[in-house]
């Protein structure tokens, strides 16, 4: 019977073992599942943390009332600072950033330790105050989990980036129950661009995980991660006000943008222990926290509050609900990015993910009030501001207008709210971009001296040679030769001209179709190639780049050239090759044909 089973299936394994897709396909279960429990293992982390610091801070100091409250993202800093300085120092700071830089010159390797270090640093900093969120390290811990495993199997570097790429997007997917989300932010914020034979792999890596996570995370009492209202539209005119939206969450995310760097830069340049600064920081955003402590953590969902009393809402619940006045929206948000801005300027380790949808929150209940105000008939709730706010800040805020819009829609799970959230971050992101050519993420590794632009947008012109690409057979005639034979020849061989080449391959010149029209008006009997070619033709050397010569060519106003010699670089002119119009035509589309149809697995 065994062995009759065994004669049943081994066709069935050895066909798996041998299919790249096949096999891709279980690897990317794989790391959904492990980026669907290392994001609930990360929750369970930062709410035992949030409990140890607040809940376990308000018995341990309570002869100081709420005050603790200050101390406790100092307490926080003190740990992380060294943490971070002696085990692995990518795991400060957002978390995005380092994967987008590690898919973009590091072969998709990502330090194993690191999804370790970033779990213990981020929820240690997120527990005891610290002004991030979760949403980036999870990303970060994901990717590292799929590289990780790409590693350990030894798999090619573009595998190995797709397994990153899996992981990431199971981690955004598990956090917002967002399997679509997820896979839009792997693609247009992290690969930032379309390749459709890793889009497989990714989904599935998306989908796995956002089933793991409706089973420990989401459940029937707290299906979101977020309490709203339903949606409805008063009227069609609203959508006016909904792209009047975008437009100044597309210039508040660019001011978030311009103030977080300059904090960074300031902070980065005092002269200070770098393990010490995290402790520092925390100080300034205790004091904030203790007049607001809405600003404390990720500033959604469940949490410990001062006092250690168990909430279970946060700021951004609380504006989605519209619950909040429009001073204390605008307070809010204000003191959100100053607080985001010092946590992870002094090298705290978390996200903006959240932050960024926290502040567009605000911004967004802050404009409802006032539209309520202004045109009370065709405005809708303010809580359904807060929710088209946060997409359209967010989503300008890192580049990612579809994965905001898909966020929204899979949290909402409300059809309804589709136009507006369109709307809005349609014109956030266009008014961001013309503002700045960087988001966030993109503007740390530009610090960092890498642009992710030339390196993802390669001119291919300036990466090939003259000689890569050059025709090094093309046919040759002589000086002597009679224009009745070379008429015969241009018939015969189908080219339209020649280099010219005396008997030791010297150029002598080039001889071309218009060259013997001219000839025959003439009179062509007992004419000779010598007596009709072009001498000092413009001609190329082979070590030169096509995008050189190419701009050489526009520099002098050089018409159109169907052929160009290629000679050596002494003075003898000895011909090499051609290069032809149809040459460089050619390896443009072997390149980008290359491009398109490279597997994934190598």
């Amino acid at each position: 019977m065994k062995r009759k089973l065994k004669d049943l299936f081994e066709p069935i394994i050895n066909r798996i073992q041998s299919s790249e897709t096949s096999v891709g396909i279980i690897l990317s279960i794989v790391v959904g599942i492990g980026a669907g429990f290392g994001a609930w293992v990360f929750w369970k982390l930062i709410e035992y943390c949030s409990w140890f610091f607040f809940k376990g801070g308000a018995s341990a100091f309570g002869f100081m009332g709420d005050y603790y409250v200050i101390i406790l993202p100092v307490a926080g800093g003190l740990i992380i600072g060294p943490l971070i300085y002696l085990l692995a120092r990518e795991a400060k700071g957002e978390g995005p950033p380092e994967v987008m830089k590690a898919i973009a010159v590091g072969k998709g390797r990502i330090r194993q330790r690191i999804a370790i270090a970033k779990i213990v640093a981020s929820s240690i900093c997120i527990g005891s105050g610290g002004s991030v969120g979760r949403e980036g390290p999870i990303v970060q811990i994901g990717a590292s989990i799929g590289s990780t495993i790409g590693q350990r199997f030894k798999l090619s570097d573009e595998w190995v980036k797709t397994l990153l790429l899996c992981g990431a997007a199971g981690g955004i997917s598990a956090t917002f129950n967002a399997p679509i989300a997820g896979a839009f932010f792997a693609y247009e914020v992290l690969q930032r661009k379309a390749r459709m034979r890793n889009a497989l792999f990714i989904i599935i890596s998306s989908v796995a995980a956002c089933l793991i996570a409706n089973i420990f995370i989401f459940t029937e009492e707290h299906p979101a991660p977020f309490a709203f209202v339903a949606y409805t539209m008063q009227s069609p005119w609203e959508i006016i006000s909904y792209m009047l939206l975008g437009v100044i969450a597309g210039s508040a995310a660019f001011a978030f943008l311009k103030f977080f760097y300059k904090c960074d830069g300031f902070i980065s340049n005092i002269r200070f222990p770098s393990y010490l600064k995290p402790a520092a920081g925390g100080l300034i955003i205790g004091v904030i926290g203790y007049f607001y402590p809405e600003i404390f953590g990720v500033g959604y969902g469940t949490h410990y509050g001062p006092g250690g009393e168990l909430l279970t809402m946060g700021g951004v619940d609380s504006a989605l609900m519209g619950q909040m006045t429009i001073g204390l929206l605008l307070t809010l948000f204000v003191l959100k990015v100053i607080a985001t801005s010092i946590t992870l300027g002094s090298g705290g380790s978390g996200g903006i993910f959240a932050p960024s949808l926290f502040m567009g929150a605000m911004l967004g209940g802050a404009f409802g009030l006032i539209s309520q105000e202004l045109v009370p008939g065709i405005t809708a709730p303010v809580g359904a501001y807060s929710l088209v706010g946060m997409g359209a800040f967010f989503g300008a805020a890192i580049g990612g207008p579809l994965t905001a819009i898909f966020i929204v829609f899979e949290i909402t799970r409300d059809y309804a709210v589709i136009l507006p959230i369109i709307a809005a971050v349609a014109f956030s992101t266009i008014v961001f971009n013309k503002l700045s050519s960087e988001t966030m993420y993109t503007t740390r590794l530009l610090k960092q001296g890498i642009n992710l632009r030339k390196i993802q947008e390669p001119n291919l012109m300036k990466t090939l040679t003259v000689g890569d690409i050059m025709t090094r057979d093309f046919p040759t005639v002589p000086p002597y030769m009679p224009i009745t034979d070379l008429a015969g020849k241009i018939e015969t061989t189908g080219h339209h001209g020649f280099p010219v080449v005396d008997d030791d391959g010297h150029l002598f010149g080039v001889v071309t179709m218009s060259d013997i029209e001219a000839g025959i008006k003439k009179g062509a009997e007992g004419l000779k190639v010598s007596d009709i070619a072009t001498r000092n033709p413009i001609t190329a050397y082979q070590d030169e780049s096509v995008h050189e010569l190419l701009s050489k060519l526009g520099a002098k106003g050089v018409p159109d050239i169907g052929r160009i010699p290629v000679v050596s670089r002494d003075k003898s002119l000895l011909l090499i090759g051609v290069l032809r119009r149809h040459d460089i035509i050619r390896a443009q589309i072997q390149a980008a044909t290359e491009t398109d149809s490279r597997h994934p697995l190598g």
